[in-house]
């Protein structure tokens, strides 16, 4: 009998330019700046500066992985992602850029949790450390962007 893992993970980094600006990193346009092969293919985009409410996807080792921006507030520079890998692993992640000093501070928490034995392996694969690092890679990407990189 299949029992799906679930795991919760959260790590902080800091970047070194204001809130304002490093929050449009973690869009999905955002995002081609610095994750490669991001090509997100949008199905719904409102109208107006919030996300809120769109939808896309995006390919990654042969998977398709179908994203939602569930909330989206500049002002508080936070932002919630639902996605779904059909059958691997369904997952939150949320955001929150926040004042540190002459920087900020990027809190990335995803919630997952495994729908077969190979989501399973992906939620165990990317707990603890593995989490930690891959979160410190990209505060290392977005702080090695050019002083011009526009996220948005």
């Amino acid at each position: 009998m299949f029992t799906p893992q679930h795991d919760d993970q959260q790590h902080t980094i800091r970047l070194p330019m204001p809130p304002s600006r490093c929050f449009g990193f973690f869009t999905p346009e955002g995002e081609r700046l610095w994750v490669e092969d991001w090509n997100p293919i949008y199905y719904h985009r409102p109208a107006g500066d919030s996300l809120e409410g769109t939808v896309f996807s995006t390919a990654h080792d042969g998977a398709v992985t179908w994203w939602t921006v569930v909330h989206h507030d500049i002002a508080r520079g936070t932002v919630r992602y639902n996605r779904l890998t059909p059958g691997v692993r369904a997952a939150i992640v949320d955001v929150e850029c926040a004042p540190a000093g002459d920087g900020s501070e990027v809190t990335v928490r995803y919630r997952q949790v495994g729908l077969d034995d190979k989501g399973n392996d992906l939620v165990r694969q990317m707990g603890g450390a593995a989490f930690r690092t891959m979160i410190e890679t990209w505060e290392k990407r977005i702080s090695a962007l050019p002083a011009v990189a526009d996220p948005t």
